[in-house]
């Protein structure tokens, strides 16, 4: 049974050392002036490039602009899907090897295709909130799941 204080169990050995004390505000922040490098070294300066979350000022995105993002997204993965059934549907009508594998590869990557048109559009498009929207509205019309719409592609 032991004889400390519980809040012995919740302090290290060493935690009054000063050398462990957090630094001054800005001194973290600070490259040493002359630093003890030998000849040909030099101290780095700190980049501002994209990932630098302090040199990036982006605006963020308002609610509606979310909203409208996930319902955007949605849409892409509900043609996902329709492609899948379809692609899952249809039946491979060539004989021949490289033709049977060209159709597959083709209905596999219209299963794909929204899923990447969605990723593209997003990462190309990182600075222009209206080019993403345009985009992404194209991509809406252009990647329709047309064979689940009509009912084509039936189980053969």
């Amino acid at each position: 049974m032991a004889t400390e204080p519980d809040d012995d169990a919740l302090r290290w050995a060493g935690d009054t050392d000063p050398t462990l004390d957090a630094p001054v505000a800005g001194a973290a922040a600070r490259p040493r002036e002359d630093p003890e490098l030998p000849d040909g070294w030099s101290v780095p300066k700190p980049r501002r490039d994209r990932a630098d979350p302090v040199a990036v000022t982006a605006p963020a995105a308002g609610s509606f602009a979310l909203v409208g993002m996930g319902v955007v997204a949605g849409i892409y993965f509900l043609y996902t899907v329709g492609w899948f059934l379809s692609a899952s549907r249809v039946g491979n009508p060539l004989a021949d090897p490289v033709g049977a594998f060209m159709f597959s590869l083709g209905a596999w990557l219209a299963v794909a295709a929204p899923l990447i048109w969605f990723g593209a559009v997003v990462w190309l498009t990182d600075e222009r909130p209206r080019a993403r929207a345009g985009w992404l509205i194209a991509g809406v019309v252009l990647l329709v799941p047309v064979p689940v719409i009509l009912g084509v592609g039936g189980v053969s």
